[in-house]
């Protein structure tokens, strides 16, 4: 990567597009944002995860219930008009029930569900009556669809329960009682599928609308999956659960300067001995899913590759955890003989060990440096620009961090502050300046990528913040204004971009 041309890209969640239906979406606000992305000289969107998502996990992408399936909640409305599928009109109609209006600024997970439920519904009944063999085809060649689809319907015929608390028959998956669930809700099985039919279509079409701009799609995909993972259901032997099929430990990271007893995440862990004689399917058949929507995926939790801190089921935190290994250089072995160019980038905060950056370097990979993390004590800290490799890609922060306007306001100590001030040779006084000097270092780093989260660009506040870690609720919910890109912004990003080599 590291002969790669210097490239700079902008970080901002489909969810957090304008939109009149109470979330962003692939429709034309997300090409007109492809279309800033160009004249700003970008060649990058990073994205947050695309999968399905569960209010009862706070609607985190990052708590998927399926590893394959998408978040039907992006596809656009818009967009299925064009195709003839509703018509103006009907949509207006169903919109009309909905006061999307309240909160523009914000995310309305609940109404947004419910619409579009009833939009894709409305689209499905005038789509069997045209041809289907499109459809058809995706579902023949999607190896994972049905076995969501039937998860899905299960799932809501039985009140919305988790998997792990249906009747026992259907929780260890008997194949009569299967059968003759399938038989009795067909239709709603073929209508899931059809939800996700219409997410890669659209997402595929953004996709080639930003490649034909020479713009890459940077995807995420979260190490693990939620207990209550259609995943975890179809493929229990791939994780670490007992014969009643609950876990024996699950995930999060052990204690450390931060925290005195860790982070107790639950996630069931993988059983990697099992996946290693599949010779790793599931995870190649989940990137190779991926890499239909996206052009690189960012790793979550990178170091969880190599070894992840494995706690026992129970434990009311996760110091009682353990490091285990994981059989990484057979697993990347399969990885590059299935994607030979290694498209990925590596999640390598926090506490990393020299194990796992050696691991990263080996395989190439490019890791992370987040500018909000380097100026407690610069002179020796690997975010500190002076202190920046090539095979990298520079933040200034992530959907993790506060924005930088938020930062400096809210969470910067008098000490940084004080450094960040004495490193670029003037006062910094505000939050305003601070988010054009922070952005302005990103961009001059010798990193071969540079991303920017959008609120920096909109210079944005706390307000505009994404996801505040290990806080349950209120999080992945900000959202861009319509109107909210200044007359000459794309021109003055393109102008520093160049400057920096970097457009």
């Amino acid at each position: 990567m590291s002969n790669n041309k210097r490239s700079a890209g902008i970080l901002l969640p489909i969810t957090a597009l304008p939109s009149q239906y109470g979330i962003g979406d692939f429709g034309p606000e997300a090409v007109k944002f492809a279309k800033f992305l160009h004249m700003s000289g970008q060649s990058m969107w990073q994205v947050l995860p695309l999968t399905t998502i569960d209010p009862g996990c706070g609607n985190s992408p990052y708590s998927p219930t399926s590893a394959f399936a998408g978040n039907y909640l992006l596809v656009s409305p818009d967009l299925l008009v064009e195709q003839n599928l509703i018509t103006r009109e009907k949509l207006h109609k169903l919109a009309a029930k909905y006061d999307f209006t309240k909160t523009p600024e914000h995310v309305d997970y609940e109404q947004a569900r419910e619409f579009k439920i009833e939009v894709l519904n409305a689209a499905y009944s005038e789509y069997v009556k045209g041809n289907t063999s499109e459809f058809e085809n995706f579902r023949q060649k999607t190896d994972w669809l049905e076995g969501f689809a039937l998860f899905s319907v299960i799932k809501s015929a039985n009140n919305g329960l988790a998997w792990y608390e249906w009747p026992e028959d259907l929780r260890h998956k008997d194949s009569n009682t299967l059968k003759k669930f399938k038989s009795e809700h067909e239709n709603e099985i073929i209508l899931q599928e059809f939800y996700q039919f219409i997410f890669f279509e659209q997402a595929k079409n953004l996709r080639k609308t930003l490649n034909d701009l020479k713009i890459e799609l940077i995807g995420d995909i979260p190490l693990y999956v939620t207990r209550d993972c259609a995943d975890v259901w179809l493929y229990p032997e791939y994780f670490n659960l007992d014969e009643d099929l609950n876990p024996v430990t699950v995930a999060g990271v052990p204690p450390d300067y931060f925290s005195e007893t860790g982070q107790l995440w639950g996630n069931p862990t993988y059983k990697w001995d099992s996946l290693e004689r599949h010779n790793f399917d599931w995870w190649v058949r989940r990137l190779k899913n991926l890499f239909e929507i996206f052009d690189r995926i960012r790793i979550d939790h990178f170091r969880g590759l190599a070894a992840y801190w494995s706690v026992p089921y129970g434990e009311a935190t996760a110091k009682n955890g353990q490091w285990v290994d994981v059989p990484y250089k057979k697993f990347f072995a399969v990885l590059k003989n299935n994607f030979p160019e290694m498209p990925f980038w590596a999640e390598n905060l926090g506490i990393i060990t020299p194990d796992v950056e050696e691991l990263r370097r080996d395989l190439n990979l490019p890791g992370m440096l987040v500018l909000h993390f380097a100026f407690g004590n610069p002179s020796d800290n690997p975010y500190a620009p002076h202190n920046h490799t090539r095979m990298n890609v520079v933040y200034t922060g992530t959907h993790d961090n506060n924005t930088s306007r938020g930062w400096f306001e809210n969470d910067a100590t008098e000490n940084e502050i004080k450094n960040f001030s004495s490193y670029i040779g003037r006062d910094v006084l505000d939050g305003y300046i601070f988010t054009s000097e922070v952005t302005r270092i990103a961009l001059s780093s010798v990193a071969d990528i540079a991303i920017i989260p959008m609120q920096d660009y909109l210079r944005l506040g706390a307000e505009a913040r994404i996801n505040v870690p290990s806080t349950p609720s209120g999080n992945w919910a900000w959202r861009m204004l319509k109107d909210a890109i200044p007359d000459g912004l794309a021109d003055r990003i393109r102008a520093a971009c160049i400057l920096y080599g970097r457009a």
